[in-house]
């Protein structure tokens, strides 16, 4: 999946920091919502990606590698594709991903917003 297919997707689990106004987790959040895009925030917010009742398309992690790690690690929901933010990436979890064939790219949706947004 590239970044176009990413941004034509409709339920985001963001997970990191939701809440902070100065962190990146918070502007992507407020980013798809504005959109238009279902977000739900992971981590300060919902616990854990198993406690979204909803489906879920995109994993966006923009939280500490390890902590996505264990995250991801636990999580048993469906999804389609993971997106790794840009410092949230360690070769510990591209080996996980890789290992478990676990779709991902690493990119940034707030560039995705900007380029293929559905308000675009």
């Amino acid at each position: 999946m590239d970044l176009k297919e990413i941004m034509e997707q409709s339920n985001f689990a963001v997970v990191g920091d939701t809440l902070n106004e100065d962190k990146y987790a918070f502007k992507i959040k407020e980013g798809l919502l504005n959109n238009g895009y279902e977000v739900y925030p992971v981590g300060k917010e919902i616990s854990s990606l198993n406690k979204i009742a909803e489906d879920v398309d995109v994993i966006d992690l923009c939280i500490n590698p390890a902590k996505g790690l264990s995250l991801i690690k636990e999580c048993n929901k469906p999804f389609k594709c993971i997106v790794i933010q840009p410092g949230a990436e360690s070769e510990e979890l591209l080996s996980y991903l890789n290992e478990n064939k676990l779709p991902y790219v690493e990119s940034c949706l707030l560039v995705g917003l900007s380029l293929y947004g559905k308000k675009s």
